[in-house]
């Protein structure tokens, strides 16, 4: 067991504003995967706080197919999806004060409010080409949520922006090729990064200049 029932019963209660299913689609394996079990207990035990919560376990390598189809490109994988996919990841476990993350995107795959401003929402819907961000974050760090939250919203609000949690101790062959220093960092489109948690107009017009180059 990962949560314990005092964080159970508040995590059932967060989850009460749920509106349409949502479905939790954990990647692991059997072997040679840090974290795999520990993500899917995680997800496992999210999942029984909600009827509106289901949970698919697939293995890496034997639903290579589906993995490919869904972008999934490593493990441990959790892809937050509704009726529709928003393409919001999680890779490596959302463990500590990304657990907020993790549940906020339930929330939000759930209820489709992203609260973005309208100046923001006109933006999105003039991107010309793919947006990617991915955001390397540590589970010791209170300001990752923060940016991890925001990287979602944007997935949520734009059928051409997709977002990932990346656990950068998880992956640390990928801390070395971004030049992760610090968290949270974020890469957009493997051309422009930002270091810190920003706010929503700095995120966008770096998404803009990602874009244009």
């Amino acid at each position: 067991m990962i949560l314990e029932e005092s964080v159970k019963k508040e995590v059932k209660n967060q989850l009460e504003t749920m509106k349409e299913p949502v479905t939790l689609t954990v990647f692991t394996q059997q072997f040679e995967c840090g974290f795999c079990r520990e993500t899917r207990t995680l997800a496992e035990e999210t999942a029984a706080l909600s009827d509106l919560i289901l949970i698919e376990i697939l293995d890496f390598i034997e639903h290579e197919d589906r993995a490919k189809s869904m972008g999934i490109d490593k493990i441990p994988a959790i892809a937050v999806s509704a009726k529709e996919d928003y393409s919001i990841k999680f890779y490596g476990i959302p463990g500590g004060y990304e657990f907020s993350s993790f549940l906020e995107a339930i929330r939000l795959v759930s209820t489709g409010n992203h609260g973005l401003s309208r100046n923001t929402l006109d933006t999105l819907k003039t991107l010309s080409k793919p947006v990617h961000l991915k955001v390397f974050v540590t589970p010791t760090c209170p300001y990752c949520p923060r940016a991890v939250i925001l990287a979602h919203k944007m997935a949520a609000a734009s059928p051409l922006v997709k977002a990932d949690m990346i656990e950068a101790t998880e992956f640390p062959e990928l801390a070395n090729k971004y030049s992760v220093m610090g968290v949270p960092k974020t890469v957009i489109n493997e051309t422009v990064f930002i270091e810190g948690a920003v706010p929503e107009s700095v995120l966008l017009e770096k998404i803009l200049e990602a874009v244009r180059a």
